[in-house]
């Protein structure tokens, strides 16, 4: 979609979307004011609603986690899809028509067109799958999902499929509808270079197609497609072995392949699990490489199917492998994950954040397991989320235990699960059981950096604490050493929020200049004083007094404030407030508006900035007249200007600031 068309779409489509209907999808919403609704926020744990919705500015503000933003970015939040889906979401919802796509270049055509033949090609193989486990050759592969203990409804559920033991029939079925270069790209199947030559001539079949494209004198950017048509002269040469390259062949064979969906429930990739136990079959479990649509550090298996239950219940359950995930389900527990073929990362921590700030880890409990384990807490732990920690008995990971035991044990585990230092201590203890001053150094170093990676300080002194007591450390030192990793971080020290800092008259002047935009859209104007004929607007009154006085100057708020003069009549208000500091500040001000703008609560902000400018200008001049070597003539001015601040502050009505220093 190019750029105009995109921008247009974009706010035709904002200006139809009701920010209170489209939340209230995810949010349960309560009257809160005139414009505002209020509910239990989607982005952090909360009891006590801190969430609130403007309907008539239409945008959202968190007052508890800070969050805000318009319609476009609540969804894309809580969805946790690109911005593109999520305008393509918002229309679906209010039915309205996307606009042709078009692209700004060939190479963006042609990345676009790849990935959505991509996912084509993983539907279509995903069925293919399915239906080999329905044959006879997938008898093996039944026998094994019944040995695991899976019925029809979950193997449905998963999608899960059998991958027979040849080379050629995935090929094969595909090549009628794709091309080779797309199914090279896939990512499902291997090939042995015989001819480099002509295996890069293959390759560059896309170079040939994007300068096709720029050669076209009409202008018209035509998408490229990988059909089984497009290439068909080429396939036959490939799998008529004239062509010098030898044939593809699949990668996955003699495999239960289990589906790895992104969030939205589309197939990106594949774990297969071998049901071969010859060391020629490779490893137990072969996964998809990285693709166009497949970035494993940035998947978290079963989220499409866990993300409902995890708002809902306000917590996860994170295991490591897909078996474990998809039994952990079955069992009733619909609030499971799993990290995808990979260690734990920061990005899945993140994604598994937008649904909740609760989880409970529950990792091989071998020591290998015990590791990963650690390594997952400490960077859910530097998200901030509240952590427990599942250890089930030697010799069990999640499948078997309920396997053996059954779901109602899990359940009793789940409820039992340790909280994280708890677990670190424990570990702690294990590593270093004797009880002398070296065993005890040894466990406060380990405990050290863990500590260091609680973001807030008071929760890090009460850790140091603790652990101190748990170890029964006595040594001043040692306890020195725990109180100085908590009172210091390799990271930033947390600043004052800017918010706090703001005083009452700044968040009236504020409301005041944002009211421009809002008047300018809808032509209303506030109320007037009592008896006065002219529509009083307080945008303009707040305007004339802050860029006469230039009363702002100092102020917490002061880039906020000269951010909405500099402002175009109409502006998007919080377009405006260009940093997130900013855009969060304004966001929670204009969100709470219990106070009416009339013309005497401008007018009283006005007088308070002025006392406020009056008495930090008093500070400087008594500074100034203590400096030592002032000359008499300097000295005699700053007297003057001092005698003449007193006065001004003693004037109840605190005219127009005279006298204002440069």
């Amino acid at each position: 979609m190019t750029s105009n068309s995109s921008d247009n779409f974009k706010e035709t489509l904002k200006q139809q979307a009701d920010i209170v209907r489209i939340v209230g999808d995810y949010v349960r919403l309560k009257k809160a004011g005139a414009q505002n609704f209020s509910g239990l926020c989607p982005f952090h744990a909360e009891k006590t609603p801190s969430f609130s919705v403007h309907a008539t500015r239409q945008f959202f503000h968190c007052f508890g986690c800070g969050e805000s933003g318009d319609v476009f970015t609540f969804v894309q939040k809580v969805e946790n899809i690109s911005f593109p889906e999520t305008v393509r979401l918002i229309a679906q919802k209010l039915g309205v028509p996307m606009p042709k796509v078009s692209f700004s270049s060939p190479a963006e055509a042609r990345d676009a067109q790849l990935r959505m033949a991509l996912l084509d090609v993983h539907v279509r193989a995903a069925a293919f799958f399915q239906e080999c486990l329905r044959r006879p050759e997938g008898a093996n592969a039944r026998q094994y999902l019944r040995d695991r203990g899976l019925d029809d409804e979950t193997i449905a559920r998963f999608r899960i499929g059998y991958a027979p033991d040849s080379g050629f029939v995935l090929r094969d079925a595909l090549r009628r509808e794709f091309g080779e270069e797309l199914l090279r790209e896939s990512g499902l199947f291997s090939w042995k270079e015989e001819n480099r030559s002509q295996v890069s001539g293959v390759r560059s079949q896309g170079e040939q197609i994007l300068r096709s494209a720029q050669d076209d004198s009409s202008g018209e950017k035509e998408i490229p497609r990988f059909t089984r048509d497009d290439n068909k002269e080429r396939d036959d040469k490939s799998a008529g072995g004239g062509g010098g390259t030898a044939a593809i062949y699949s990668k996955f064979r003699n495999r239960v392949m289990f589906p790895i969906c992104n969030d939205q429930g589309k197939v990106i990739a594949f774990t297969g699990r071998t049901l071969s136990a010859d060391e020629k079959a490779g490893p137990k479990y072969l996964n998809s490489p990285e693709t166009a649509i497949y970035s494993k550090s940035r998947v978290l298996f079963n989220l499409d199917n866990a993300k409902e239950m995890i708002r809902k219940t306000d917590y996860s359950i994170l295991v490591e492998g897909q078996m474990d995930c998809i039994s952990v389900y079955a069992a009733g527990f619909h609030n499971v994950i799993a990290s995808s073929g990979t260690a734990f990362t920061e990005l899945q921590a993140k994604l598994l954040g937008r649904f909740s700030k609760n989880v409970i880890v529950n990792f091989d409990p071998d020591t290998a397991g015990a590791r990963a384990t650690e390594r997952t807490l400490g960077l859910l732990v530097e998200e901030e989320f509240n952590i427990r920690v599942l250890t089930l008995e030697t010799g069990f990971d999640p499948d078997l235990f309920i396997r053996r035991k059954g779901k109602d044990a899990y359940g009793a585990a789940l409820r039992n699960a340790q909280k994280y230092f708890d677990y670190l201590i424990d570990r702690a203890r294990a590593m270093f059981p004797a009880r002398n001053a070296d065993s005890k150094v040894k466990a406060v170093n380990h405990l050290l950096p863990h500590i260091q990676r609680v973001p807030n300080r008071i929760v890090r002194d009460g850790l140091a604490l603790e652990m101190a007591q748990k170890l029964g450390i006595d040594s001043a030192v040692l306890r020195q050493e725990l109180k100085h990793a908590a009172t210091t971080r390799s990271a930033a020290a947390v600043k004052t929020p800017v918010e706090s800092q703001i005083t009452g008259a700044e968040r009236v002047l504020i409301r005041a200049l944002a009211s421009a935009t809002e008047m300018q859209a809808s032509g209303a104007r506030s109320s007037g004083r009592d008896g006065a004929e002219e529509e009083f607007d307080p945008a303009r009154q707040a305007q004339y007094a802050l860029q006469a006085e230039h009363l702002y100057e100092g102020l917490a708020s002061q880039s906020l404030m000269e951010k909405l003069l500099a402002a175009e009549p109409g502006a998007d208000v919080l377009a405006v407030a260009t940093s997130e500091e900013d855009r969060r500040l304004l966001a929670s001000i204009l969100m709470d508006e219990q106070e009416e703008l009339t013309a005497e609560t401008v007018e009283g902000a006005v007088r308070a900035l002025r006392r406020i400018y009056l008495r930090r200008r008093l500070e400087e001049v008594q500074m100034a007249l203590q400096r030592p070597g002032v000359a008499m003539a300097e000295k005699q001015a700053l007297l003057q200007e001092k005698v003449r601040l007193k006065r001004a502050l003693m004037d109840p009505g605190l005219g127009e600031v005279t006298g204002k220093a440069s």
